[in-house]
């Protein structure tokens, strides 16, 4: 029998939470479910949007955290975070409106519109739709 999973939420490590907390709810639109302590200074955050989940937690403790970001550690990002997103031409135009870099939307050979652009810790973020389920 398998194992009955109901969701997954997954953690990645900022170096600037207050950064990243600007990110992803000023620009994305995730709200706080959670938080170790009053955000934005904070060392973990639950963020829920649209029944999507996603958890930050700072990468240093306070006493720990170097003045600048490591960029060999910035390098070593292999992780990219795929969202859902039917209007990814929307996304596209609204993402430049706020600032954020990113190339337009292209179809990968295997039927998906995406949009790729990084967090503020380098992390890939992808907004993606099925060219077959485009209105």
């Amino acid at each position: 029998m398998a194992i009955d999973v109901q969701g997954m939420t997954p953690l990645i490590q900022v170096f600037d939470m207050p950064a990243s907390l600007a990110f992803y709810c000023d620009v994305l639109g995730f709200e706080v479910h959670s938080s170790s302590a009053p955000v934005p200074d904070c060392g973990w955050v639950w963020l829920k949007l649209n029944g999507t989940d996603l958890m930050l937690n700072t990468a240093y403790d306070d006493d720990d955290r170097p003045a600048a970001p490591d960029p060999r550690r910035i390098a070593a990002h292999d992780t990219c975070l795929y969202f859902g997103c039917p209007d990814v031409d929307a996304a596209y135009a609204y993402l430049v409106s706020r600032g954020v870099a990113a190339k337009p939307p292209k179809v990968a050979p295997y039927g998906m519109k995406q949009l790729y652009l990084k967090d503020p810790d380098g992390f890939g973020i992808c907004f993606q739709w099925s060219v077959t389920e485009q209105a």
